[in-house]
């Protein structure tokens, strides 16, 4: 550490990343991380997979429990409670705010939000922030300071005690890195067969051919003839056109077919592999080439299990260690079960077994459905309980 870097710390100025560990991750810190995203996204099977796995989570309830001793109730008070209901600030929704949160986590392996807290302390609202305005410092005492400028000539800082940072798996235990950035060359080949394809369709989805001329041509000539089969020949709009040659020249297609050039199996692999990114079944993403009836209904199960519960986890144990005081009695869950919502047979099947093993009464499964509980009929007085050893009285006639 160089003498004026002491002088620095001794007064608890920061000091930038500039090690090898944090310049590696330059790519996921700042404009360069927003600009790499919305190429990204320009795969539909990336936007695709970061919008499902978002969207599942913001639409699955959030509930706030209160531990007391080895039981655990439903704060129906606590400010956080509210805010998934009317929403963390006025301009945005608790799905909306998730959605931003785990969106930005998968595309650039860190999701930013501020903890806003009114003068008392209690939690007021929570306000996303683009991971594209962040720079990070680290402070002489080891902490994190997330330094934000929206671009319109505002700034701010924020320490780690007052933030939301969810976070993909990281390098150095601190950032984030996006899985599209360990994955360069995967995406890569994606997008370049893309670029293949986009550039087959823009010459008119035809395979370029040769135009034999007796003799020899001019160098002028020869630039006229290629300025004329690129005007009035080659884009889309000009598929089908009539060639007209004249003086003995004769056209020969090469033949070569999309197929041919493997060009929609690439495709349909790099579908597969983004896929295998996300860990997110390619039928959730409409590629049913390798579908069934079987595998799709397992594929939401498989979805659930091994793609949101990781991320659903993580965001509890995020808002543990962020939202609530250290130790307290609060926690956040999201409830899974609500990913069923679209399902109910497997609802009910799933009340059906609760019911008959005592797990669940008959107003906890209508709550959870959403139903006033059921008031119990009262019984009429003077009437003898009745025993069931005995065999029932035959009826009068």
């Amino acid at each position: 550490m160089s003498i004026m870097n002491r002088m620095a710390a001794l007064f608890g100025y920061e000091k930038r990343a500039d090690d090898p560990s944090w310049a590696a991750l330059a790519p996921n810190v700042g404009a360069s991380s927003a600009m790499s995203v919305r190429a990204a996204e320009n795969l539909s099977t990336v936007l695709a997979c970061s919008t499902v796995i978002a969207n599942s989570l913001g639409c699955i309830p959030a509930l706030v429990y209160r531990r007391e001793g080895e039981n655990r109730v439903e704060a129906a008070n606590h400010p956080l409670l509210r805010l998934t209901r009317l929403g963390v600030t006025d301009e945005m929704t608790w799905p909306d705010f998730v959605e931003h949160l785990v969106a930005s986590a998968l595309l650039t392996g860190n999701g930013l939000a501020e903890i806003l807290r009114n003068a008392n302390g209690s939690l007021s609202g929570l306000r996303f922030i683009p991971w594209s305005w962040v720079t990070v410092a680290q402070l002489a005492s080891g902490r994190l300071a997330y330094d934000v400028s929206d671009g319109r000539g505002k700034s701010w800082r924020l320490l780690s005690g007052e933030v939301i940072h969810l976070r993909d798996r990281t390098d150095d235990g601190r950032i984030g890195r996006s899985r599209l950035s360990r994955a360069a060359d995967a995406v890569a080949a994606v997008s370049v067969s893309n670029t293949f394809a986009r550039t087959f369709l823009d010459r008119g989805a035809s395979p370029s051919g040769v135009i034999e001329v007796p003799g020899t041509l001019t160098q002028p000539l020869r630039d006229s003839m290629r300025q004329q089969m690129k005007d009035r020949h080659s884009g889309a709009a000009n598929a089908g056109s009539t060639l007209i040659l004249d003086g003995g020249m004769q056209w020969k297609a090469s033949q070569i077919s999309p197929e041919d050039a493997e060009l929609l199996e690439t495709r349909k692999f790099g579908v597969e592999e983004i896929c295998r990114l996300f860990q997110v079944p390619p039928p959730l993403v409409q590629d049913y080439s390798h579908n069934t009836f079987t595998n799709s209904e397992t594929a939401g199960r498989w979805f659930a299990m091994f793609t949101l519960a990781p991320w659903a986890r993580k965001i509890e144990a995020e808002f543990a260690r962020s939202v609530f005081p250290s130790g307290g009695p609060y926690e956040l869950e999201l409830d899974l079960s609500g990913f069923l919502r679209g399902d109910p047979a497997t609802r009910w099947q799933a009340h059906a077994v609760a019911l008959q093993h005592k797990v669940l009464d008959t107003n906890e499964v209508r709550q959870i459905e959403g139903w006033n509980p059921r008031k119990e009929e009262p019984k009429p007085d003077n009437v003898p309980p009745i025993d069931p050893a005995l065999p029932p009285k035959p009826e009068q006639t």
